[in-house]
């Protein structure tokens, strides 16, 4: 997944497997996770959330789609 506080580029979106866990998503926008976490429970994180037992996922194509990062963008 992506580590470090370092900016998340482009490739390593485009990498990611076709669901994420919030720690993850929440990374692409530049959220803590606590601050993800909280947008979860809130109703108020950038993208949906899918609960799938008791983790919460989120799909990498709209963590896309959100910020603008297709492969076709080149």
């Amino acid at each position: 997944m992506l580590d470090g506080d370092e900016p998340v580029m482009r490739d390593e979106l485009l990498s990611l497997p076709v669901t994420v866990d919030v720690e993850t998503a929440g990374r692409a926008f530049g959220l803590g996770r606590t601050v993800a976490y909280r947008l979860v429970r809130d109703g108020e994180f950038p993208v949906p959330v899918m609960r799938v037992g008791n983790k919460y996922r989120v799909c990498s194509a709209e963590l896309w789609r959100a910020l603008g990062v297709s492969p076709e963008s080149g």
